[in-house]
């Protein structure tokens, strides 16, 4: 295993508690599958071509399946994110993330919901998401790719951690409704107005500048070829990948 990537003592400790109990026979050695799940994630990697020194490539795809369905890497991020403490400054926005050709046929009427859909830019899904004031990630939705910001910022903002007191979104948040619900919960709204509007609210240039915090986190994500490009039929498998590399990249650092 020196030649491959592998999870260290520490960071399996913290995320330990998070994977579910073993009935019967005991798990093939956790470290070294969740090694392997991450390799593929970052690398852009099919399952089957995963390296040999993880084991079976069937082992791998099952057990992130499997722990995809039951929540685990929701838990994990969850966990680690709120561990890391809150912040009383956020921003949110939204990215796209081009879906492979193969996902056409998701589109397919009579199928549940994949969160795909037909952009300008082609097939894709939308990831929207609140970062704190450090650019690590603490709220993530997944949508298809045609839906509006507002659809992304009813969820986001419905559910910020206690304690926030500044917003920083772009003019695609610029809405009465998002003003007024967050003045409702005294948090300060840095949104610049969008062009046509008619009376246009202030707000803090110097504050919004830092807003380049979440574009960075956005491109951060997308250095692992398995978010930038969506493989995954299954959006909870897909949202799942998500989680796992924003967990390793913003928590899990060495």
């Amino acid at each position: 295993m020196s030649d491959v990537f592998l999870l260290s003592e520490s960071q399996m400790g913290r995320i330990t508690p998070y994977f579910p109990l073993a009935h019967g026979v005991p798990r093939v050695d956790d470290r070294r599958v969740l090694s392997g799940i991450v390799y593929v994630i970052r690398n852009g990697l099919q399952w089957k071509d995963a390296p040999e020194a993880y084991g079976p490539h069937k082992t791998l795809y099952n057990r992130f399946i499997r722990w995809s369905r039951l929540g685990v890497f929701d838990r994990i991020f969850a966990a680690l994110s709120e561990r890391a403490g809150r912040s009383k400054r956020l921003m949110i926005d939204a990215t796209h993330l081009k879906a492979h050709r193969t996902e056409a046929s998701l589109l397919k009427k009579g199928l549940f919901p994949r969160h795909v859909g037909r952009t300008k830019g082609g097939l894709n899904s939308k990831l929207h998401a609140v970062c704190d004031g450090q650019g690590r990630p603490v709220r993530l939705y997944l949508t298809a790719g045609q839906v509006s910001d507002f659809k992304g910022a009813d969820i986001l903002l419905a559910d910020l951690p206690e304690g926030t007191e500044e917003v920083i979104g772009d003019r695609g948040y610029d809405s009465n409704r998002i003003r007024r619900s967050l003045v409702e919960r005294n948090i300060t709204a840095c949104i610049p107005p969008r062009k046509n509007r008619k009376s246009k609210p202030s707000y803090n240039w110097h504050l919004y500048k830092k807003r380049h915090l979440i574009e960075n986190m956005f491109a951060k994500l997308k250095d692992w070829r398995r978010v930038a490009t969506r493989y995954d039929r299954c959006a909870h498998t897909f949202m799942s990948a998500i989680q796992i590399a924003a967990s390793f990249i913003f928590y899990l650092k060495e």
